[in-house]
């Protein structure tokens, strides 16, 4: 089963995340296929316009963290130990490129989001050119709080510098309204109706020349790559690295080891664990 499937439906490239049964969660996999999937459908004269969409419950809940987290116990989920910052960061800064195959494709990009786009997640959802969310759905970037950085820095050029500081400060997963009052996404409609919004709008584009569509999609990329983007994003890729091998962040993944994946974001997420510690924080703390 391809962890990303595509097909041209008439003039839309349609891109499927598939791996439903982790709710199409990131392995190593993933993000080459969905760069391939992206090339694909940019190389072909019929295709206008992509839409991307997650197969099963959710869009995608970030990377596959039973096995990057929880790991072997020895913390080679993807290198040897002791930490070599310049592998992990080729590693990272791979993955944050094929989700950019959206940001770079002369076509445009089209994200449907229902249930969660989370984490490593949000970074593909936020690289899309327009993003169009369930009312109900979720999003955010919780390893924020501890054991990540996003790599592609979409959030602050959505959301300028003091709503990114707000989501990125927090952890806080917001629903797809939140998302569209903020004007993190275009917008947000009943799940009823998502698959409607999508393709009203997927449609209306694919009436439009390719190359006007890739004129213009490329002007307003410029200006936004004029500002720094590669820079920004190169910096937040060698912190993401970072902050998984800080103190805190191993910490965090000892506490993944020995009490579970589940347990250790709970503790993240609810702010109930001193991460520099290293202990549960005292509920009259709290």
């Amino acid at each position: 089963m391809a962890v990303v499937e595509y097909e041209r439906d008439g003039r839309i490239g349609r891109i499927t995340l598939n791996r439903p049964e982790v709710m199409n969660a990131i392995d190593d996999e993933l993000p080459v296929a969905l760069a391939d999937a992206v090339s694909r459908a940019d190389a072909d004269d019929r295709v206008h316009v992509m839409v991307l969409s997650g197969n099963g419950p959710a869009f995608c809940a970030g990377y596959d963290l039973t096995f990057y987290a929880e790991g072997n116990g020895s913390g080679e989920a993807t290198q040897p130990m002791p930490w070599d910052p310049v592998r992990d960061y080729r590693f990272m800064w791979a993955n944050t490129q094929h989700f950019m195959s959206l940001w770079r494709a002369v076509k445009p990009v089209v994200c449907k989001v229902h249930g969660f786009a989370v984490a490593g997640g949000s970074d593909i959802a936020l690289c899309a050119d327009m993003t169009i969310m369930a009312e109900d759905a979720q999003i955010g970037y919780m390893p924020a709080r501890v054991w990540g950085c996003p790599t592609t820095a979409m959030w602050v050029y959505r959301l300028g510098a003091e709503r990114a500081k707000r989501m990125l400060f927090t952890g806080d997963k917001i629903t797809g309204r939140e998302a569209a009052d903020m004007g993190l996404v275009l917008k947000a409609v009943p799940a009823e109706r998502l698959d409607d919004a999508v393709e009203e709008l997927a449609g209306r584009m694919a009436t439009v020349p390719v190359n006007q569509l890739a004129m213009q999609k490329m002007v307003i990329n410029q200006a936004i790559e004029q500002t720094g983007l590669m820079q920004t994003q190169r910096l937040a890729t060698i912190f993401d690295g970072i902050t998984r091998h800080s103190p805190e962040g191993i910490h965090f993944k000892e506490r993944a080891e020995s009490r579970g994946w589940k347990q250790a974001v709970e503790e993240r997420d609810s702010g109930t664990f001193d991460w520099t510690a290293n202990r549960e924080i005292p509920r009259r703390n709290r």
